[in-house]
């Protein structure tokens, strides 16, 4: 069971509103709101960052955000938003191969220059030290301008947040995430884990 109990999705019906951008996301209200909206002030503020960081205003995809939230939780180990990531990357059309093959993203020709890129910043900056340097932003440069490169740190960000948050709640992992999980990295070992719902 998770450190603290998720509330009822009417507990709050402003988050509950709000959080109806996760059935397109998702498919599912994620359970990590449903625990926030003990405070309904955190609950409706990160919805809102949400909606922004992910919102799409330059080239960098919906799929390709996901994807780097996806590196972003695999540098962490919070295996709750690595499904969550893999999922919403599915649903937001990233290529069967890429989905397949994102541990293998350095090397595999389903990946471009472009996306390697953003994917080894999203991995650099999730490390504790950080590990963005020079060689770094040179990369990035090359193929994404200024604008572009503040929404991939604001969903790396983002999602440092949400890995911290649910490893250390224990979030119980939802079905339809579970799914993704085994389906895309269960080749590579993702399990539940800690959010199997029984380690607490």
């Amino acid at each position: 069971m998770a450190l603290v109990n998720p509330l009822d999705p009417k507990h709050d019906l402003e988050t509950k509103k709000l959080a109806e951008f996760f059935n397109e996301t998702l498919g599912f209200c994620p359970n990590s709101i449903l625990t926030m909206q003990h405070r309904p002030a955190i609950s409706k503020g990160f919805i809102n960052l949400n909606k922004a960081v992910m919102a799409n205003e330059g080239r960098v995809t919906s799929a390709l955000k996901r994807m780097i939230a996806w590196v972003s939780s695999n540098a962490t180990g919070c295996r709750y938003c690595q499904a969550h990531a893999i999922r919403a990357a599915e649903r937001y059309g990233a290529e069967q191969e890429q989905l397949d093959n994102i541990w293998e993203y350095r090397t595999h020709p389903a990946f471009s220059e472009a996306e390697r890129a953003a994917l080894d910043f999203s991995l650099a900056a999730s490390q504790v030290p950080n590990a963005v340097d020079t060689e770094i932003k040179a990369r990035l440069y090359e193929y994404w301008n200024e604008g572009e490169i503040v929404e991939m740190l604001g969903v790396i960000s983002l999602f440092g947040y949400l890995n911290r948050w649910n490893d250390s709640m224990g979030t119980s992992i939802e079905e339809g995430a579970i799914e993704s999980g085994v389906q895309y990295l269960g080749k590579h070992g993702w399990e539940e884990g800690k959010h199997d719902g029984s380690s607490y």
